[in-house]
């Protein structure tokens, strides 16, 4: 690994995508890059007791399906990095109690996704893992319950609020060449425009999505044409074209590279608001739909830049503005570009 710029670790050494796992909740099954997950659940409780033993459920089965498909066992795997939004991480806590994976806890709220998969992959170019699982996962019904109000409260929302995905996903990271190569990752700084609003997400996090990509472009010497497509997390269609407005201030022009996970997961139709959020937006559209589109050779080369309000219900009652922080991961398709 080489640090490039102010913060951009370029990974020299063999760091590839060996697998990736999926499992979403039924909304996300009906959405349009539903027949593309590995799991898909027809309600929220998915076949449990309540909503958090579903989450806990979401993620077995995607770190399960990763595994599967590279034909391993999970005392094979080194590390596992994990994170969801729930109080204390309960979900990847409880998830990695029997799993008897040396296990690494983190948050980043929703970019967690790339978060984790960053440090997987700088563990792999070190030298220091062989084979790492990086996993995360949301759901709708244990995200509204700890950060606004439980579903059955039934309150109105605005039309910038996102919809929290059900889903979770998981990639296993190694140094053994495949379809897929991991080739640097660029570390967010922890951004704050004041805003307070936690039914607007989207306007949160834009600047902490603009700032990284401007950083990321600056320390690799590159253009947005440079990549076949440039994705943020869970922006909607709100913070999206913030976005866009914030890099085009700065002579940087992403329009006809952007997409958004939390756009591409839903339809309009789908009574969504602005668009889908959570740590599994990210997640199961990159490790899912992206994954498969830089296999087939539609893309060889994106930027995915997960995003994260670094918020809690306490600090929203205290009238706090909400910070935010967005991690960039580039993924290749291997014999796509040099």
């Amino acid at each position: 690994m080489k640090l490039t710029g102010k913060q951009t670790w370029v990974f020299h050494n063999n760091v590839y995508v060996k697998s990736a796992g999926t499992a979403v909740g039924p909304k996300e099954a009906k959405g349009p890059l539903g027949p593309l997950f590995d799991e898909k659940y027809d309600d929220l409780h998915c076949g449990e007791d309540n909503w958090e033993l579903a989450e806990r459920k979401l993620m077995e089965k995607a770190i399960a399906h990763s595994l599967n498909k590279a034909g391993l066992q999970e005392d094979q795997i080194d590390f596992l990095l994990a994170g969801d939004l729930l109080n204390q991480n309960v979900t990847s806590n409880y998830t990695a109690r029997h799993l008897g994976i040396p296990f690494l806890c983190m948050f980043g709220a929703c970019s967690t996704s790339m978060e984790t998969t960053a440090l997987g992959s700088l563990l792999v170019d070190g030298g220091y893992a062989g084979k790492v699982i990086a996993a995360t996962s949301s759901h709708n019904a244990t995200a509204e319950r700890q950060f606004r109000n439980p579903t059955e409260y039934g309150g109105q929302k605005p039309g910038t609020a996102t919809s929290t995905v059900t889903g979770s996903g998981a990639v296993l990271i190694t140094n053994e060449p495949s379809e897929i190569r991991i080739t640097a990752a660029t570390i967010g700084k922890v951004q704050d425009y004041g805003i307070k609003d936690a039914n607007d997400m989207g306007s949160a996090m834009a600047p902490a999505a603009a700032d990284t990509i401007q950083i990321h472009l600056e320390d690799m010497g590159r253009s947005p044409e440079d990549y076949d497509m440039i994705v943020t997390g869970d922006l909607s269609g709100v913070g999206s074209p913030i976005l866009i407005d914030l890099l085009k201030e700065e002579g940087i022009h992403i329009a006809s590279q952007h997409q958004d996970c939390g756009l591409l997961i839903y339809r309009p139709d789908q009574g969504v608001f602005a668009g889908g959020s959570g740590c599994g937006c990210s997640a199961v559209v990159t490790y899912g739909h992206l994954f498969n589109e830089l296999k087939a050779g539609n893309l060889n080369r994106i930027l995915v830049v997960a995003t994260g309000a670094l918020l809690s219900p306490t600090m929203i009652q205290q009238k706090e503005s909400i910070p935010t922080i967005a991690h960039g991961v580039v993924f290749e398709r291997t014999g796509g570009v040099h």
